[in-house]
C-alpha cells in the first residue's frame, strides 16, 4: 500500500486526457467557432517525429498554433498527429502528450501547463504566490490563463 496519493501524476493523466478529447472531437468536427490552439511541446523529447531542420531551429522547445490550416489531424491514446504549414511548407509532426509543456486556447482564455519534475523540485521550497502562473506561450494573447495544477502539490 502507498503512502500518499500522486495528485499530481493523476492531474497530469487528467488534462492529458482533456486534450486527447478536444483533439479527437476537432479531429472528428473541425475546430468550432474561433477556437484555436497554441501548443508547445519538448522537441527532443524521444517520441517526437518532427523535421531535422524544425528541431535544428527549435532545439528544447517550439509552439505549434491549429487555426487556419491543418490537415491529417490523427489523435491516438499515446499523442497525435498532424500536419501543418511552416512557411508555405507543409510538414508532418507526431507529438506524444507527454512532451507538451503548455496547450492554450486564448479565444476561451483557456491553458494548462505541464511541468516536469526538475522543475518540481525547484518549486519546492517556493513560496505559494510565486508558483501561480498566469502568463501563456510568448505566441498567444497575455489574456489568457494558464492554470498550473503543481502549485498545489507538496
Amino acid at each position: 500500500m502507498r503512502q500518499t496519493i500522486d495528485y499530481g501524476n493523476l492531474m497530469h493523466r487528467a488534462m492529458r486526457g482533456l486534450i486527447q478529447q478536444v483533439l479527437q472531437d476537432v479531429a472528428e468536427e473541425g475546430l468550432p467557432g474561433n477556437h484555436h490552439f497554441f501548443i508547445t511541446f519538448d522537441t527532443m523529447h524521444p517520441d517526437v517525429e518532427i523535421a531535422d531542420w524544425l528541431s535544428d531551429r527549435y532545439p528544447g522547445e517550439m509552439t505549434v498554433v491549429m487555426q487556419h490550416w491543418f490537415d491529417g489531424l490523427e489523435v491516438t491514446d499515446e499523442g497525435f498527429s498532424v500536419t501543418l504549414n511552416f512557411g508555405d511548407s507543409p510538414e508532418p509532426l507526431y507529438i506524444p502528450y507527454d512532451a507538451i509543456k503548455t496547450f492554450v486556447d486564448p479565444s476561451v482564455e483557456f491553458g494548462l501547463r505541464f511541468e516536469t519534475q526538475e522543475e518540481d523540485d525547484e518549486d519546492e521550497e517556493a513560496p505559494m504566490d510565486e508558483m501561480v502562473e498566469d502568463d501563456t506561450p510568448d505566441a498567444a494573447p497575455k489574456e489568457a490563463e494558464v492554470v498550473s495544477l503543481d502549485r498545489f502539490r507538496k
